[in-house]
């Protein structure tokens, strides 16, 4: 599989997640060539602030590999992660973050914080590459978030 197919099966996580009336967005772990995790937002379902898709995609990888080290994994989200996402990331030592759309009143990997692939202070590092199928990212969350605004207007 190529990038782009690991970013299509974030993407129709995320897909799910906007069903469920979940903020859309998805995430997978990809260990050698392998999908070994992955999640949806699920906060509201799950009534857990932390039910993030990168949580819950980093939590089933750990349980998959059995150690919550994910060293050399590749994490695919269609949304920057959060500073939460981006703690847990770090300490999960994942190699690299592949994600979507830019988050430009959350996101930790360089819209508003630069936690992943910068700050120094932490004993690892993780490269970010930003973009990969951004459109159509961004695209499921302004849909989404617009028939949130037309079914609160209307109710």
């Amino acid at each position: 599989m190529q990038p782009a197919d690991y970013m299509q099966a974030a993407l129709a996580l995320a897909e799910q997640a906007a069903a469920a009336g979940e903020v859309p967005v998805g995430a997978v772990v990809v260990h050698q060539d392998t999908i070994i995790g992955s999640g949806r937002n699920q906060p509201i379902h799950a009534q857990d602030p932390t039910a993030h898709a990168e949580i819950q995609a980093i939590r089933a990888a750990a349980r998959q590999l059995g150690n919550y080290r994910l060293t050399g994994s590749i994490l695919y989200v269609t949304l920057e992660p959060c500073v939460m996402c981006a703690g847990a990331i770090i300490q999960a030592r994942i190699a690299r973050v592949v994600y979507g759309a830019r988050q430009p009143r959350t996101g930790a990997a360089g819209s508003v914080f630069d936690l992943l692939p910068s700050d120094q202070r932490f004993n690892h590092r993780t490269e970010c590459i930003g973009g990969l199928a951004a459109t159509a990212a961004s695209d499921l969350l302004h849909t989404f978030f617009a028939q949130r605004r037309i079914s609160h207007a209307i109710a």
